[in-house]
């Protein structure tokens, strides 16, 4: 069974609550169990997991690179700031589906540039909680034509 990494970045503890205007009514707990559902459909493990410090997420990704198939990233604020984080993605030689809730190009001008989808297979954006279950079933596709 493939082992999936599902990493979210700062303030993503805050779904629900933070900008909801924005980000929508979604909790991350509700997310986090969409994404339980959607691997267990797809015969993968998940690993779901946030923080609010940098080096944690860095962290992660060097674990994920020894006991993952395959990485979904929301970095939220990181995405914008973080080499280190670039660097860890890239020396993961994992898949990487970098997800944002909103359309980060319909956003303010500092949001459009994201480090992260320099290292990424793909970049799902704009879609809402659904842009996570659409990662797992993209990586879970990936995986069966490497196999």
């Amino acid at each position: 069974m493939h082992g999936i990494y599902v990493l979210n970045g700062p303030n993503l503890n805050l779904l629900g609550k933070r900008e909801p205007d924005i980000y929508g009514h979604t909790t991350l707990a509700e997310i986090e169990q969409r994404c339980h559902k959607t691997c267990s459909s797809l015969g993968l493990s998940l690993v779901f997991r946030q923080t609010n410090h940098e080096g944690q997420l860095v962290d992660w990704v060097h674990e994920a690179r020894e006991h993952a198939s395959g990485i979904v990233i929301n970095p939220a604020g990181y995405s914008f700031t973080s080499v280190a984080l670039l660097d860890a993605l890239k020396a993961s030689q994992l898949p990487v589906v970098e997800v944002h809730i909103t359309n980060i190009h319909r956003r303010e001008p500092i949001y459009h540039n994201s480090l992260v989808s320099l290292a990424a297979t793909g970049v799902i954006c704009g879609l809402g909680p659904l842009g996570y279950e659409l990662a797992l079933t993209a990586l879970a596709e990936r995986l069966k034509s490497t196999a």
